[in-house]
Formats: C-alpha cells, structure tokens, sequence
C-alpha cells in the first residue's frame, strides 16, 4: 500500500469515526496532493507525495516557531506535524548518515571541502526522503575538513 492509499484509507476510516480532527488534516494532505497533480499534469509518484508531505510538514514548523514568537499556543500545529510524519519514512540516524557519506566520498574520490558539491548530490539521490539535507550537509563537512 502506497503512502497516499494510507491516506486515503485513513481518511476515510477517520470519516466514519467522527475524528474532525484527524479528517480535516488528511483533506488537507489530499487536497495538496491533487493540486500538485493540476499543476503538474501529471500522477504523482511515491516520491512526489513524500516530497508534497516534508513540505506540509516544514510548514507546520515553521508556523509552530511564529506561534511560540508571539507566545501562542501551537497544540493544533504540533498535532498536525505529528499526523503528517506518522505518514513520512523513518529518518536515519547520524551514524547511519556518516557510513553512507564515507562510502560516497571514497566512491566520488572526494579529498577536500571542494568536493562537497559532488558528494551532496550523490548522497542525497541514495537518501532520498530518509534524512534531512541539513543534517547530511553538516556530516559532509565534517567529513571532508
């Protein structure tokens, strides 16, 4: 089952339970989903509703960061950021970041920090939706300093 049948199913499961809340997140997941089709003109892939869903949820941290700035309260947001997650890949830790990062340096040939450009791009292809690129940009840099 897809992450996006996940949704669906979800969605309706959370219709038929009365879960307001829980419905209008995945509409609106849904409706995110549909308009990157229209504006793409085209079926979205696996890794295009991944994309579309780190999107949604870099959104909901940010406005938890200008909620808590105003010092407001950012339940609903949290709530919302942990739904949207639930639905995203596991995230690979530091260590299993670096393993891979050593095994595209020696790949790449990469010997200085002018070479982070080549690894990034390596990296991130084999990592695609399982780490956070800041996360790898730091490892990177390390690596090659």
């Amino acid at each position: 089952m897809t992450i996006r049948e996940k949704i669906m199913a979800d969605l309706t499961e959370a219709m038929k339970s009365g879960d307001a809340f829980k419905r209008s997140t995945l509409r609106l997941m849904t409706a995110a989903f549909k308009q990157a089709e229209v504006d793409s003109r085209k079926e979205l892939t696996e890794q295009d509703v991944i994309g579309i869903l780190k999107k949604e949820a870099k959104s909901r941290l940010e406005t938890i960061a200008d909620m808590e700035k105003a010092g407001r309260d950012a339940i609903e947001a949290r709530n919302e950021l942990n739904l949207i997650e639930s639905y995203l890949p596991a995230q690979l830790d530091r260590a299993a970041i670096e393993v891979m990062a050593k095994e595209v340096i020696a790949t790449v040939g990469a010997t200085s920090a002018k070479d982070t450009g080549s690894v990034m791009k390596e990296l991130m292809t084999r990592l695609q939706g399982q780490a956070d690129g800041k996360l790898v940009s730091q490892v990177v840099r390390e690596l090659l300093s």
